[in-house]
């Protein structure tokens, strides 16, 4: 059977409902209304499954929380421990470490490259005898269940190619992303809630921006796109009825529509039809499923305990983590948390102790939290960022200050729970922090290993658009198998 017949049959139980307000102003908020009326008998419930039907392979998790650290934080300062950086700090940057290789327009032209050793102090932590910083304590108590990846890397080396190319497997823009892959291929597990939600945090004003597009469906079918939760009363813009307008009203008028969209459908026969209805038939039954799972009034003290004080306040990075174990709960199956902050150019010592404060008891609490509820088993936590640091300083270095350079030729990202092994950390970088010597996982790596532990085989996941066939991993990628249980 052709791809294209395939999408048809994927989205043929949605065909008369779905298109009927594809061109309309009336929005997200428009149908979310109709939920409170009872759907019509044309409004089936029935979970997307996706365009897989089932996985390729029986998975190993069931569904992705990414934190996502956008800026690039320091490997140096918090994973990857280097004491060859204390012992010659200050001293210039052998050539023959760096090799001529590329710098950004930030350093290029700075006359001395001064090693710049870490101003935190490392030890080994748990019985797999981790090197972590003092910056993270929490996450050191649970390094026993976590995964390093230290030889990451990626060809970008500023930001938004850099954050666009993890998301989507490309530096240009235009690409679906990784969770609106999943959601295309795997569809969603919970008909209530979409199957793809995205949060983002700051802990002070600045920071990299973040573009709706890191989390859009590019070519993909538009209800693959995810769903941003805001903090505040409206969690999901436009969710709720307009002022004004009764729920008799907004029945006759979305009856009305939907005649009308049905016949353009039949006229047309354009699959986007389809993935719109879509979307209003979910926002309407979010009416009711976001204020429940935004509700944590009734989370027990020592939950709020755990994962700090920040988790009483909406919009923080913690109140983010607890929010996605209540997803997770609800077999969401990708949730994607941004916390921006972390492009440290100067000033680093101070501003990573802030980053570090804001997000490091809330992340490690997300593990603990999971694995006591039995949820760590089938769900996978990723952190990390877009590139790591340079192992010099950028600007003058002193003996309290310093700052770090973008760079992608080696950094560390940490996976936790189904499918990786634990206490475990793997690939390594030379004594300068500065190449990977062993194990190399480049980013298509990455991708094609967390598509593979959710049962998806990255190769035969593709997509048909302007006459080439379109995958995340674009033509590359392997999974690591080295990593997984």
């Amino acid at each position: 059977m052709s791809e294209k017949n395939n999408i048809e049959k994927s989205l043929a139980y949605q065909m008369n409902r779905r298109h009927f307000l594809s061109k309309t102003s009336l929005g997200l908020g428009a149908a979310a209304l109709s939920s409170l009326l009872g759907p019509s008998t044309a409004w089936a419930n029935a979970p997307d499954k996706g365009i897989m039907g089932k996985p390729h392979f029986a998975p190993k998790a069931k569904r992705i929380i990414y934190l996502f650290m956008s800026g690039g934080p320091s490997q140096l300062d918090m994973f990857d421990y280097k004491p060859k950086l204390q012992e010659m700090n200050g001293k210039d940057l052998p050539e023959s470490v760096r090799q001529g290789q590329r710098l950004t327009g930030m350093t290029a032209n700075q006359q001395s490259l001064p090693l710049a050793g870490a101003q935190f102090a490392f030890e080994r932590y748990g019985k797999s005898g981790m090197w972590v910083s003092e910056l993270v304590p929490h996450t050191a108590k649970v390094v026993d269940e976590l995964c390093f990846i230290k030889s990451m890397h990626t060809e970008a080396i500023n930001h938004d190619p850099a954050v666009t190319f993890f998301q989507t497997g490309s530096q240009q823009p235009g690409r679906p992303s990784m969770g609106a892959w999943l959601s295309y291929g795997l569809g969603s597990d919970n008909e209530n809630l979409p199957g793809f939600i995205v949060m983002l945090s700051r802990n002070r004003d600045g920071g990299q921006p973040l573009y709706s597009r890191l989390w859009g469906s590019g070519f993909l079918p538009s209800l693959h796109q995810g769903v941003q939760f805001r903090s505040g009363k409206d969690p999901v813009l436009y969710l709720n009825n307009p002022p004004g307008i009764s729920g008799t009203d907004r029945r006759r008028v979305l009856d009305y529509l939907q005649k009308i969209y049905q016949e353009q459908y039949s006229r047309i026969q354009d699959p986007e039809i389809n993935s719109k209805i879509a979307q209003y038939e979910m926002a309407y039954r979010m009416q009711t499923s976001v204020p429940e799972v935004m509700d944590v009034s009734g989370e027990p003290e020592y939950i709020y305990d755990m994962y700090g004080p920040d988790v009483r306040k909406p919009g923080t990075f913690a109140a983010n983590c607890l929010l996605a174990r209540r997803l997770v709960e609800r077999d969401v199956k990708f949730i994607q948390l941004y916390h921006m902050g972390w492009d440290q150019h100067g000033n680093l010592p101070n501003d990573i102790q802030g980053q570090c404060k804001a997000t490091d008891q809330a992340s490690a609490a997300l593990i603990m939290d999971l694995k006591q509820r039995g949820l760590l088993e089938d769900t996978l936590v990723v952190w990390g960022g877009e590139f790591g640091r340079t192992n010099y300083s950028q600007g003058k270095l002193t003996k309290t200050n310093y700052g770090r350079d973008h760079h992608p030729r080696c950094f560390t990202v940490w996976m936790a729970g189904a499918g990786v092994k634990k206490g475990f950390s793997y690939g390594e970088t030379d004594e300068f922090g500065y190449n990977v010597v062993s194990n190399p996982v480049h980013v298509h790596d990455f991708q094609a290993t967390l598509l593979h532990l959710l049962g998806v085989d990255h190769e035969r996941l593709t997509f048909k658009h302007q006459g080439r066939r379109f995958r995340l991993t674009d033509v590359h990628g392997h999974v690591v198998n080295d990593i997984l249980t």
